[in-house]
């Protein structure tokens, strides 16, 4: 395939060339129609040529060392019997570009080589491997830590890697349950308006949670483990008086919980637990006048031994590419909203000291 180059004009090009062993492997490798190779000429803005059983990669440096990485980690990949789709492609040019970055920056650090070396996690219906460095890192910390916060806007994993982790602790017995929760904060927690019984009155503030399990085990295992309490999902109001040992406990939305509420969940914790607090500070649903619980507790408690700290971007949104622009566009909104709140302060303070400046 020959498609438009589409590098700077400072850079002058460089020429890569990657040979494959298997020729099996190319047409799961290139796509339908290259419909793979495509795909990483445009989010990288190179040109790949292919020459039988060799692939040539012409661009500047940078990009070019990144389609490189992403082609032989995607190679590996198909190499061990996974399977290879758009979504995966998009991975491997995320790690692979962060790779190429740091490798290309004086003195930096040897990086982690994309889809080979980085962490994943096994669950009974797949393996969730990292789609971005910050997934990588948020896994890491899962496994080295006891308490993990993740912050971060929607589409970045932090609620659904936090649940293969649960899931693949059950199944290997390190844990003996797991329990998620989440605040219903849209009804205040009084559900007793809504119709059904009280299963049916939650579900529609719990259902990520079951969506996440969903892919994670079979339906029927979800099913038998909800029924025998080894997988428990409840709202954050029920959590109060109890103390969860041998448990992975998994609070989501958690900024919108009350500084109260959060020590409450936080104190639960018990012998051979472990827990991981997920939420979105840019998207409080709190009445007005109410602090964050999650705010407070972030504020309470980093730097603490034993406590994990994540904080993802728009730049780690491994949903579709646009979700990644929307939250980067609300985002500027609200950093120009909170510029023009603070010059509005500034002049009203001017004002009332007397010099009008």
């Amino acid at each position: 395939m020959n498609h438009v180059l589409r590098g700077t004009a400072d850079v002058p090009p460089v020429t890569l060339h990657v040979t494959f062993q298997d020729n099996a492997l190319l047409p799961l490798l290139f796509g339908a129609h290259d419909a793979h190779l495509a795909r990483i000429e445009h989010r990288l803005g190179v040109r790949l040529t292919s020459r039988g059983n060799r692939l040539v990669v012409t661009g500047p440096a940078e990009e070019a060392e990144a389609a490189k990485a992403a082609l032989l980690g995607l190679y590996a990949a198909l190499g061990r019997g996974e399977t290879v789709g758009g979504a995966e492609v998009d991975a491997a040019v995320r790690m692979a570009r962060h790779a190429a970055v740091r490798t290309l920056e004086p003195g930096a650090e040897e990086p982690r080589l994309p889809l080979s070396d980085i962490p994943s996690i096994r669950t009974r219906k797949s393996t969730i491997a990292a789609r971005s460095p910050m997934q990588a890192a948020y896994m890491e910390a899962l496994a080295a830590h006891e308490l993990v916060f993740a912050l971060g806007p929607a589409g970045t994993g932090k609620t659904y890697i936090a649940v293969a982790q649960a899931v693949a602790m059950l199944a290997t017995g390190k844990v003996e349950r797991i329990v998620l929760s989440r605040p219903a904060v849209e009804a205040g927690e009084r559900l007793g308006f809504l119709p059904g019984d009280l299963r049916e009155k939650v579900d529609p503030y719990l259902r990520p949670l079951y969506d996440a399990l969903a892919d994670m085990l079979p339906a029927d295992q979800v099913q038998r483990r909800l029924a025998a309490g080894e997988i428990e999902v409840a709202p954050l109001a029920f959590m109060r008086g109890r103390t969860l040992s041998h448990a992975y406990v998994i609070l989501d939305e958690a900024q919108n919980t009350t500084p109260v509420q959060m020590k409450m969940v936080l104190t639960r914790l018990g012998e051979g637990s472990r827990m991981v607090v997920t939420g979105d500070l840019t998207q409080i649903d709190l009445p007005p006048g109410t602090r964050s619980g999650l705010s407070d507790a972030l504020e309470t408690l980093e730097g603490m031994a034993g406590l994990g700290v994540v904080r993802f971007t728009e730049h780690d949104v491994v949903r579709h590419p646009l979700v990644a622009r929307i939250v980067e566009a609300y985002g500027r909104r609200a950093q120009a909203e909170r510029e023009t709140r603070r010059r509005a302060r500034a002049t009203a303070a001017q004002a009332d000291d007397g010099t009008g400046k």
